[in-house]
C-alpha cells in the first residue's frame, strides 16, 4: 500500500472514509463482553449472586463501560474531506484542518494506517483507514491522496 500504482481520480466532496474491519470488531467484541458478563450472571446460582456486593458490582459494570468505550473509540475513527479541509476523528479526538494545513499523505510499509506529515516532527495519524481493510484501505488511501493533490499544492 506503500506505492500508487495508478493515480486515482479524486472523489466528489465530501467524502467520509471509515475503517471497516475495526467497526465489525467493536460490535462482535462489544457483543462478547456484554453477552459473556451476561451469561455468567445469569449462570451463578442464587447464593453466588446474594455474595456479591454492591462494590463489587460496579467494578464489573465499570469494567465493562470502560471496555465498551474504547471499542467505540475505535469504531468511529474516520477522515472526512470536504470544500473547507480535513476532519480526522482518531478515538475521541476531532482535528479540523484547514486545505492549507494539510500535509502529505504516507503510509509505510506495515503501518496499520497512514498519517499525514505535517512538518518534520508532526504526524497525525488517520485511522479512518486501516490497512487490515486489504484492497478497501488501498482504494481509500488513493482518493485521499488525490483529493490532497488536487487541493494543495503538495
Amino acid at each position: 500500500m506503500t506505492g500508487d500504482p495508478a493515480p486515482a481520480p479524486a472523489p466528489a466532496l465530501p467524502r467520509t472514509w471509515r475503517p471497516l474491519g475495526p467497526r465489525i470488531a467493536a460490535v462482535v467484541f462489544g457483543a462478547v463482553l456484554v453477552g459473556g458478563f451476561a451469561w455468567l450472571w445469569v449462570n451463578f446460582d442464587p447464593e453466588t449472586q446474594a455474595s456479591v456486593n454492591i462494590f463489587q458490582k460496579g467494578t464489573v459494570i465499570g469494567l465493562v463501560l470502560l471496555g465498551l468505550a474504547l471499542l467505540n473509540a475505535l469504531a468511529r475513527s474516520r477522515v472526512v474531506a470536504d470544500e473547507a479541509g480535513l476532519t480526522v476523528v482518531n478515538g475521541y479526538r476531532r482535528r479540523r484542518l484547514t486545505w492549507a494545513e494539510v500535509g502529505r499523505v504516507r503510509m509505510p510499509r506495515g503501518a496499520p494506517w497512514p498519517f499525514l506529515e505535517q512538518d518534520e516532527d508532526e504526524r497525525i495519524a488517520l485511522m479512518g483507514i486501516h490497512s487490515s481493510d486489504g484492497q478497501r484501505a488501498a482504494v481509500a488511501l488513493r482518493e485521499l491522496r488525490a483529493v490532497v493533490a488536487e487541493r494543495t499544492d503538495r
